[in-house]
């Protein structure tokens, strides 16, 4: 049987991915004891225990604001990691799947990005992750490098969680109105790549053609809306279930500084992954419906 390794697997498209990725091969899952993206020698180590068929590295350092004042862990998980990992899997012969992110653009395009963009990251993380873009597509190793952006489930933290605890926290909350993006549900996330993969590894897909396929893929939900628009939403499903939620206020960016600067549009096409394996990701509002259900 296929053996997949795959990192992360308590974070919240990996909690999802190690269910959608059973079908395809014996997923093994090391915890961070086995695995530390910060020590990249256990990754080394790691892959040449597991033995590996497929690599799958949805892990990262994700929290955007403290990766200001945490350069050396960010770069270390962002970069670093993945480079080893691509090394690795080049040695292999294998492919490599790696999770990028919205957050290599400055968000000054005014319509969606398309995966041929100038990238430009605006803080800490967008940068470090960026670093690991390139160390994968430079490493030789056959990749799928597989950008999403405001990603939201149900377990761990993002804002759908932060948005339910607050609305019934407090009587008022004001949310930025001029930052546009697609939530996107892990669980999408996680069935799509699935889906890729299946075609990927199917014994109808050549060399050849996985090689032509290698490459970087815009993967997040379709539509656009702003973080104010999407807290109404949550908290609409809220007030629908009969909850008492707090006032909603527009706020602007410039009303809720940060240490990291985030990209005013993190709105991505998708064409060019439906255009390669025909798979369209669904609306952001449908697929929030689903995971509030």
């Amino acid at each position: 049987m296929r053996t997949i390794l795959l990192t992360g697997a308590s974070g919240q498209v990996g909690w999802e991915l190690r269910r959608t990725l059973a079908t395809l091969g014996r997923v093994v899952a090391p915890d961070r004891d086995e695995l530390d993206l910060s020590q990249p020698e256990s990754i080394t180590l790691a892959v040449r225990h597991i033995k590996p068929d497929l690599i799958v590295n949805p892990a990262a350092y994700t929290a955007v604001d403290k990766a200001e004042s945490e350069q050396t862990l960010t770069y270390t998980v962002n970069a670093e990691a993945p480079s080893v990992f691509a090394r690795e899997a080049a040695r292999l012969g294998i492919t490599l799947v790696h999770f990028s992110t919205d957050y290599v653009f400055d968000g000054r395009k005014k319509t969606a990005y398309i995966e041929s963009d100038q990238t430009s990251p605006l803080g800490v993380y967008g940068a470090s992750k960026l670093d690991g873009e390139k160390a994968v597509m430079e490493s030789g190793a056959q990749h799928l490098i597989l950008r999403t952006s405001w990603v939201y489930g149900m377990r761990g933290k993002n804002f759908l969680l932060t948005m339910q605890r607050l609305a019934r926290e407090r009587e008022e909350l004001g949310v930025v109105n001029d930052q546009f993006g697609a939530p996107t549900w892990s669980r999408s996330i996680a069935e799509a790549t699935a889906q890729i993969l299946a075609m990927w590894l199917s014994p109808g897909t050549s060399e050849d053609n996985r090689r032509q396929l290698s490459g970087t893929y815009h993967l997040s939900c379709a539509g656009r809306t702003s973080w104010h628009y999407f807290a109404a939403a949550i908290m609409s499903n809220m007030q629908t279930a009969g909850a008492h939620t707090a006032r909603l206020n527009p706020i602007t960016t410039a009303d809720y500084p940060t240490p990291a600067k985030r990209p005013a549009n993190s709105v991505l096409s998708n064409e060019k992954l439906q255009q390669a394996f025909g798979i369209f990701m669904p609306a952001w509002e449908d697929a929030l419906r689903l995971c509030l259900a």
